[in-house]
């Protein structure tokens, strides 16, 4: 069956029709970087968004998760450099300025923009400096590449790309951030995506919802989940079509070029987690349910042991079945298959012969599968994750000094 979508080259989160976007260095960061960046809809969108479940919440996700339930939204201002979490009072009103003022540029009403910011928790936003970097930012077509950068911390590329749906002839785009504090829960770091279908707005919701478990939810650098996750989809229809509504072919061929593009930019994000070296990736099959597939490849991706074995071109398999076996799945270990690529290590509970040269090579690349078989039922699940490094460790013992 012919691909429903295809990838956009240099595509970005100002791909779809009606979308414009900017950045500026404000001077939130030390460094000379973009820091401050603004993403706009011509008209107005129906918005969709998902959120961190961490009982300590930053300024801006609360103030988005209340805009949230309007509906609508013209775009979203975001800041790098300072998380404006445990704030306070003035954090709330500092995130509703950065609204007010991003809106002037937009041309929209406040009450129409949503926020996200991200950085170091517990700082106050430099608001006069961020007062004056807005009105620096000019909003253009191909200012999404811009856009991907301004909202980098710790990351070491942008992460951005664009898919173009082949029979609706829209397009959805989006840009990404994150290197650390990833762990799997409900959203696990900054992303927003733009479309110009034409969605139906419940639909809307529950098609991000399920594209962000399959993708988002299922990386784990280092086991944190921030205060300040967000992931948005905006929808401003200038594609034009009928109306995608749950439910229709249309429905079906939205999800997957949506899920196409959320695990494009997980992958993204697993392999330029913080000093990491080597992208883990995770496939579990024969699984009764879906959800007990899922919990077992998060599990095994986020085990610090299997991280460390990548890391140190370690083939210890038996790290990857300790993690399936704690991760309160019901599995029979009699009946478990486990390889490292096409290097079958495990065949029905019982070790398999392989070559220790080999499997180190294969281990060695910068990109590691393994395939978990519990040969219980037909679901399927992949996880994403990284190698757990010394950098890491230097990275983040240096984070605000």
């Amino acid at each position: 069956m012919d691909a429903v979508f295809e990838f956009i080259p240099s595509g970005t989160v100002t791909s779809p029709k009606g979308f414009r976007a900017g950045a500026t260095h404000a001077g939130i960061k030390k460094e000379k970087n973009l820091d401050l960046a603004v993403l706009a809809s011509e008209t107005p969108c129906d918005v969709a968004g998902v959120f961190t479940r961490n009982r300590v919440k930053a300024a801006p996700v609360v103030l988005s998760q209340q805009r949230l339930k309007g509906g609508k939204a013209r775009g979203v201002v975001v800041n790098s450099g300072c998380a404006n979490a445990c704030t306070g009072e003035q954090g709330r009103a500092d995130a509703e300025e950065m609204t007010a003022l991003a809106a002037e540029i937009i041309g929209a009403s406040p009450d129409q923009v949503m926020v996200a910011s991200t950085g170091v928790i517990g700082h106050m936003l430099p608001m006069a400096r961020l007062r004056a970097g807005i009105k620096q930012i000019s909003l253009k077509r191909e200012g999404g590449h811009e856009f991907a950068r301004g909202i980098m911390t710790t990351d070491t590329v942008p992460k951005e790309a664009a898919v173009k749906v082949k029979a609706g002839k829209y397009t959805i785009g989006g840009a990404a951030k994150g290197a650390g504090m990833i762990h799997p829960d409900l959203a696990t770091f900054l992303c927003f995506m733009t479309t110009d279908a034409r969605v139906e707005p419940g639909f809307l919701q529950s098609a991000l919802k399920q594209a962000a478990d399959a993708s988002f939810n299922m990386v784990s650098i280092d086991g944190d989940t921030s205060t300040n996750d967000t992931v948005l989809l905006l929808a401003n229809g200038l594609a034009g079509g009928g109306v995608i509504s749950s439910g229709t072919e249309q429905a079906e061929v939205f999800q997957q070029a949506l899920n196409g593009l959320c695990i494009h930019l997980a992958r993204a994000m697993a392999r330029d987690g913080e000093g990491a070296a080597t992208l883990i990736e995770i496939k579990v099959n024969g699984a009764p349910d879906l959800a007990s597939a899922r919990q077992v490849a998060r599990t095994v991706a986020s085990s610090t042991l299997v991280k460390t074995a990548v890391h140190g071109r370690d083939p210890n398999w038996g790290r990857i079945m300790a993690a399936a076996g704690r991760s309160g799945v019901e599995i029979v270990e009699s009946k478990i298959d486990l390889s490292l690529g096409s290097i079958c290590m495990m065949k029905a509970g019982r070790p398999q012969p392989f070559s220790h040269d080999e499997a180190v090579k294969r281990i060695s690349q910068e990109e590691v599968t393994f395939i978990l078989n519990l040969n219980l039922g037909k679901n399927s699940a992949v996880a994403w994750g990284c190698d757990l490094t010394e950098a890491y460790v230097t990275i983040n013992s240096r984070y605000t000094t």
